[in-house]
């Protein structure tokens, strides 16, 4: 038997947006059940996001330190931001991710793979990217700031990332999938080989290359 999601979308009668931040949203939705009864369901509407996995000769993943308020916490986290613009392709989104928060670029980019982070409660999707053949890149560092002045920049053995996900040490969504993808593709048939062009299709956030 084959195991692959499917798009469905049940039917909504009604529809609100009771709340409207800067970059996301809460939209409340009545839906129709299979048994016919409508049940309320609300969720935060997000535009999207795309995380890096930059990989370095040595085997070493570039990792960012960053308070997130939400949790109380400061994680350890790869690069990753919003989709800034409808339909932006998400490999173009990556790339400025990489460029702002590490000022690296990279020479060889597939696609790791594709999440919904939080399904019952967001629609948010992330793009997760490998990206290889780092470098520094040229110009000035972009200037950052609020919780990005504050961050740490590290470079750490996959190995280790992995050690830390599974001791519960390391708990932010797009480093914990990116590390343990990365971890499956090298140890099975044809490595890093076998994973998608940089700029596959996305359905789940629709872009033209």
């Amino acid at each position: 038997m084959a195991i692959q999601d499917t798009h469905e979308e049940w039917q909504v009668v009604e529809t609100a947006t009771p709340f409207t931040g800067n970059k996301t949203s809460v939209r409340t939705d009545r839906v129709v059940m299979p048994d016919g009864s409508t049940v309320t369901r609300d969720y935060q509407v997000h535009p999207g996001s795309v995380a890096v996995l930059a990989l370095d000769e040595a085997g070493r993943v570039l990792v960012l330190r960053q308070y997130r308020h939400p949790v109380r916490h400061k994680l350890w986290e790869i690069p990753a931001g919003l989709l800034d613009v409808p339909g932006e392709n998400p490999l173009h989104a990556a790339q400025r991710e990489l460029y702002e928060e590490a000022h690296v670029k990279a020479e060889d980019w597939r696609v790791l793979t594709d999440v919904f982070t939080t399904p019952g409660g967001c629609d948010e999707a992330v793009r997760i990217f490998l990206a290889r053949g780092l470098s520094e890149a040229e110009g000035e560092r972009f200037e950052v700031a609020e919780e990005e002045a504050d961050m740490e920049l590290a470079r750490v053995p996959l190995e280790e990332l992995v050690r830390g996900v599974l001791a519960g040490e390391l708990h932010n969504n797009c480093l914990v999938v990116g590390a343990l993808s990365l971890q499956a593709v090298l140890s099975g048939a044809g490595g890093v080989e076998t994973l998608r062009p940089a700029e596959a299709p996305w359905p789940a956030r629709p872009f033209e290359a």
